[in-house]
């Protein structure tokens, strides 16, 4: 087994067949990146529709589509966008960029507008409102143009005056990411200290069913932000289990993103944690605590040169319409045993000791050569001792796989390590108050040979 765990073209074939529809994972890139569409021009539209949750009922949405979906969709089926979506679709455009949003209503029963946070939008077109102009439908379309000066992570989402708050509530939220101008692999551009290897999306949104009830009947002036309680809270706009399907799953064609972190020991993985919802989420990551780089699009530096005010910390008190960006690296450092232990051939080249990691060219990049070859200190439990869960690998070593009894585990063919990702908030880990359900993500720590897509 362990022969075919190298060989990354041979990774267990049958079991992966079973799996596909389950795990994002495959072999086509080494890199994950936030699944979006480019501009700077994007063509939006509001729709009404109904969204599935796991349990077997659904909420009616109001939701932003891509109405150039052959254009930007990059499911490599070519589909995705076409549908209206929740969240909204993520919006990527590059520093210094005029950005232009063309915005449609075809079916939200109320005039419908973007605003963006930390930005001035021009509008033309449409109706005037009380913010900004305002697509009021059937088919009036407004358009709004503005400069993305600064590098990171933004909030957008559509406002009404008569209603705040409702918009947001019925799911017309999303992101916008403005990358550097550099063309660097970073949050804030090259030299500033915030490269990353991975990039994801952690987006924090929440729902009172009551409120989306009253909205399918028609009762617009029904919405009131005092009465509101929410029951459902979603990651990338799923809840636990589907937080783990892949991308663009047929199951879900209104909830597009995924929210199952992939990193290989020593990857930089760029977080990007927005509450775009109207409650506070304290999102908690375990493995290792992060390092905050930026909040609301702009560097957290001293001297704007490179990122230097940011703290170390292991849960992020997100406020509503707040982004923080952060970089998490998981290195498996002083846990006192070879998390390759399995493999008793296997050597840590460290060339440049005073980081105390294997170098590119060692048999595990990333190991943490103080624990290289240290046995686990303690005794390890037999089967019938354990609990087995749907991902453990039959194995505590990253990478190897063991013998598992019929029907355990098989969510886990790299052997990898799960860490949770979640709010701190227990109650935001139910769904209508059942547990488990909410925010309960998930990050996996997979072998260096395993290639990220």
């Amino acid at each position: 087994m362990r022969k075919y765990l190298k060989q990354p073209g041979r990774l267990v074939g049958a079991l992966l067949l079973g799996l596909a529809c389950v795990l994002p994972w495959s072999q086509s890139q080494a890199a994950h990146d936030i699944r979006g569409i480019t501009g700077p021009t994007f063509n939006l539209y509001a729709f009404p529709f109904n969204m599935n949750l796991p349990e077997g009922t659904s909420l009616h949405m109001w939701g932003f589509g891509d109405m150039d979906a052959g254009a930007h969709a990059t499911h490599p089926e070519g589909v995705g966008y076409q549908l209206p979506q929740y969240p909204a679709p993520t919006l990527i455009v590059t520093e210094d960029q005029t950005v232009t949003i063309n915005l449609t209503n075809y079916g939200v029963p109320d005039p419908v507008s973007i605003v963006v946070t930390g930005h001035n939008l021009n509008a033309s077109g449409g109706t005037p409102g009380l913010v900004t102009n305002t697509s009021s439908g059937p088919g009036e379309t407004v358009t709004y143009t503005f400069t993305a000066p600064n590098p990171g992570t933004y909030v957008y989402h559509s406002l009404d005056g008569d209603n705040p708050g409702l918009h947001a509530e019925m799911g017309l939220q999303g992101v916008l990411i403005v990358q550097p101008a550099d063309g660097s692999r970073s949050a804030y551009g090259a030299g500033t200290g915030t490269d990353y290897d991975q990039e994801n999306l952690y987006l924090m949104t929440e729902i009172d069913p009551e409120i989306h009830l009253q909205m399918e009947r028609g009762h617009v002036e029904h919405f009131t932000q005092s009465d509101r309680y929410a029951t459902v809270w979603f990651i990338n706009g799923r809840v636990f289990p589907d937080l783990f399907q892949g991308d663009y799953n047929p199951v879900l064609p209104h909830q597009p993103y995924e929210s199952l972190v992939q990193a290989h020991p020593g990857d930089r993985v760029l977080v990007r944690n927005v509450n775009v919802g109207s409650d506070s989420h304290p999102m908690h990551y375990h493995g290792e605590n992060l390092t905050f780089v930026g909040r609301d699009g702009r560097m957290l530096s001293s001297d704007g040169l490179v990122a230097d005010l940011g703290r170390s910390d292991n849960t992020i008190n997100s406020a509503p319409k707040q982004s923080i960006d952060a970089i998490w690296t998981w290195t498996g450092k002083d846990l006192g045993w070879d998390i390759y232990g399995y493999d008793t051939t296997h050597s840590c080249k460290d060339t440049n000791p005073a980081d105390g990691w294997g170098d590119a060219d060692a048999d595990y990049p990333g190991e943490y050569c103080a624990d290289h070859n240290k046995p686990i200190p303690v005794q390890l439990p037999g089967v019938s001792d354990l609990a087995l869960g749907g991902w453990w690998s039959g194995s505590p070593f990253l990478g190897d796989v063991g013998d598992l009894p019929p029907g355990e585990g098989g969510l886990n063919p790299f052997g990898g390590y799960f860490l949770v990702w979640h709010s701190h908030n227990e109650k935001e880990l139910t769904t209508f108050n059942i547990f488990p359900g909410g925010t309960l993500g998930a990050v996996v720590v997979l072998p260096p040979y395993v290639v990220i897509q």
